[in-house]
């Protein structure tokens, strides 16, 4: 027997776990709060309301104690200074709440021009920039009613309370506010910065792999025939479709004994009169029964959709490769992420999901992107518009040289074809054979 050790064995692919999947009911509602900019400040202010009432009564508390001992005109002497404090205090977070307002306005257009609408979406969804709105204006609230809480008198046996407290609250909430404007601006610094964006807009994405492959542990095949059955039509309102409430469909369908097949995609745009599901088995359920588990808006969301990710990143590039940016090296981070996400994919099946119930029967196929579908979405924009700059096309290169070795077999074909129409596209835009062969060198930093 031979001393060597055997050569270790290839890490096997991520197999789809077979128990039942655990559904969050509440998962599609918290992301439209995520999606939401009022919900986090409303909560605040409410918090600011009930605050300043406890506060208050602390207040009527502290005071009838030092009545009792005699120390009440000291704790009066104390709040005329305490009531200019949370009066200044008042004032000056109002013009405090603008600043932060305007700073979020220039970074809004900044980040729109810049890299593309699609990623103005991170801004909203920032907890930090909610954090901060929420806590001056939780801050500004407290004192006003703190200020209604205010005795004029100065008579200790007509008076009632003295805001020592509410003082105290008053000042921690605007160190508080201070330090969150602190952090506030760096995060939007960070924000306008092309390699944070990007790699921002990746980690949802696998995010969104990793919950797609929870949610649904198994892939129906890839050779699945067309559902036949009655065809449900959607009877809400015209829009993108943002995500779906899997968990309600999954009980509709096991009311009625049936299988419901997702028609659109998460992403599609769907209008009054368009199919929405197919019934497969059992009685058809009422098509509003449907159209109240779609999530139906004028804009797409990353939640549940895996080419979205994709989309932005795609958006981002083709920016930078304008003639109005000639960015290229923003394209090519672009690139290196959308070869990073592909990377990931690769070595996973991909079809419609198939959701079961609690009990292991199928109820609900989703489609989702194949292979071909996503690879066409993350390269052909990206080489038709960067044909002409050696560094992109140099990147491309890389992209699809490095895949073709880590993909199996079955795969590759789409991204041969990737790279004979990049050779194509650059024979069309470079003339030079020389400049030719150069602009299709591999080089994963694009042009050193």
């Amino acid at each position: 027997m031979s001393d060597q050790e055997p050569p270790p064995r290839p890490p096997e692919p991520l197999r789809p776990s077979r128990r039942a999947p655990h559904y969050r009911a509440l998962s599609p509602l918290r992301e439209h709060l995520r999606e939401s900019f009022w919900f986090a400040p409303l909560l605040a202010c409410l918090g600011a309301v009930l605050l300043a009432g406890l506060t208050d009564l602390l207040d009527r508390e502290i005071f009838a104690e030092a009545a009792a001992e005699q120390a009440a005109d000291t704790l009066l002497s104390f709040g005329t200074a305490a009531k200019s404090v949370v009066s200044t205090v008042s004032s000056a977070m109002l013009t405090f709440i603008g600043v932060v307002f305007s700073i979020s306005l220039v970074s809004l257009q900044m980040g729109a021009s810049q890299f593309s609408p699609r990623v103005l979406r991170l801004y909203v969804r920032s907890r930090l920039i909610k954090a901060t709105f929420a806590t001056c204006l939780a801050t500004f609230v407290y004192t006003l009613f703190v200020q209604l809480g205010y005795d004029d008198t100065t008579d200790p046996d007509q008076a009632v309370s003295v805001p020592v407290v509410s003082t105290v609250v008053a000042l921690a909430m605007v160190l508080l506010s201070l330090a969150l404007f602190v952090l506030y601006v760096q995060a939007t610094l960070r924000l306008l910065r092309v390699p944070h964006v990007i790699d921002r807009v990746t980690r949802e994405s696998l995010q969104v792999l990793q919950d797609i492959r929870r949610l649904a542990p198994d892939l129906a095949p890839d050779a699945d025939p067309a559902p036949a059955g009655p065809t449900l039509l959607h009877e809400g309102r015209g829009g993108v479709l943002r995500d779906v409430n899997i968990r309600r469909l999954i009980r509709v369908a096991r009311r009625h004994g049936t299988v419901l097949h997702l028609v659109p995609r998460i992403g599609d745009f769907i209008a009054p009169g368009t199919p929405t599901v197919v019934v497969v088995g059992g009685t058809p359920p009422r098509p509003r029964r449907i159209t109240t588990a779609l999530n139906v808006g004028v804009d797409r969301t990353m939640h549940q959709d895996l080419g979205f990710g994709f989309r932005q990143l795609v958006d981002i590039a083709i920016r930078a490769l304008s003639p109005a940016v000639n960015d290229p090296t923003t394209a090519v981070q672009a690139v290196d992420r959308i070869h990073q996400l592909l990377a990931v994919l690769a070595p996973h099946r991909l079809g419609a999901l198939r959701h079961r119930d609690r009990d292991g029967a199928v109820r609900l196929v989703q489609p989702v992107p194949d292979w071909e579908a996503t690879v066409d979405l993350a390269f052909t924009e990206i080489r038709i518009c960067g044909a002409g700059q050696p560094q992109v096309t140099c990147r491309l290169a890389a992209a699809l040289d490095d895949l073709l070795r880590i993909t199996p077999e079955p795969r590759r074909p789409p991204l041969l074809r990737r790279r004979r129409l990049l050779e194509r596209a650059v024979a069309e835009a470079v003339p030079d054979p020389d400049n030719r062969d150069f602009a299709l060198t591999p080089d994963r930093q694009g042009i050193g």
